[in-house]
């Protein structure tokens, strides 16, 4: 006992798991939507959108979807990932091909227009507006909108977690990167190594903040995911000396 004990310690000190009882992510069944596709071939339109990841070259890559309102969540959906197929259209490759894709952006509605007549995304409509590399893979662009069937998956993440700061001095505000398992978030907190947990609030998309100083201060943190309500602790994240603008890494992730 005092041995298994020792070996929850080490673990905690390197900045693994402290809730050791996680269960993985399971999909979900499949059901009905449809689906269009922007920017270019490229996928570079697709870059900054609603959920704050910046580059997603850097991370995604550009097999990724911007959500109808309905699927958004106010940003909560920010991460998450999905398997599209086309299905009931001429324009559908054969033999109904999936792409995985991830969640990076919001389909805005757009009231001028009906929601059976190029306002896809209007509420109720539960849309996926694609990058085009990643439309391409599972139907002819030129089809414009597809029925499609979808489903949730657990997000595949090399790594842990990574955490991007921004703010400054008096102003902590942290997006939460390549996130695994249901790929979301929905709480955090921060730690300093001279203060107690301090619960942050939701920003936008995927960021949350801080109004405390911190500075100075090994940090850590605590992440719930939105869709399990799991909750996983990673410490010492940031050294002593972190800083604005650099991004800080972790072994820690959900699975």
């Amino acid at each position: 006992m005092a041995f298994s004990k020792l070996l929850l310690f080490f673990f905690i000190f390197l900045g693994g798991v402290v809730n050791t009882s996680l269960a993985r992510f399971q999909a979900s069944q499949w059901s009905n939507a449809h689906a269009t596709s922007y920017g270019d071939d490229s996928g570079s339109d697709t870059l900054n959108g609603a959920c704050g990841y910046g580059s997603l070259f850097n991370g995604y890559g550009t097999d990724t979807a911007a959500l109808s309102s309905v699927l958004f969540q106010d940003g909560y959906s920010c991460g998450q990932c999905y398997q599209i197929r086309c299905t009931g259209s001429p324009a559908c490759y054969a033999g109904s091909p999936i792409v995985t894709v991830t969640a990076t952006n919001l389909c805005p509605p757009n009231w001028a227009l009906d929601s059976n007549n190029g306002g896809w995304c209007n509420p109720p409509r539960t849309h996926f507006d694609m990058s085009k590399p990643a439309f391409n893979k599972i139907a002819q662009i030129r089809a414009g909108i597809v029925p499609v069937m979808y489903r949730r998956v657990p997000c595949t993440r090399y790594g842990g977690m990574r955490f991007a700061l921004q703010g400054n001095m008096y102003w902590l505000l942290v997006y939460v990167l390549n996130v695994g398992g249901s790929g979301d978030v929905c709480d955090m907190s921060v730690k300093g190594s001279n203060t107690n947990w301090i619960r942050m609030s939701h920003n936008w998309g995927v960021s949350f903040q801080a109004f405390s100083v911190l500075g100075g201060q090994s940090l850590s943190f605590q992440i719930t995911s939105y869709t399990t309500k799991q909750t996983i602790t990673a410490q010492n994240v940031a050294p002593t000396y972190w800083s604005i603008g650099l991004t800080y890494g972790t072994d820690t992730n959900f699975s």
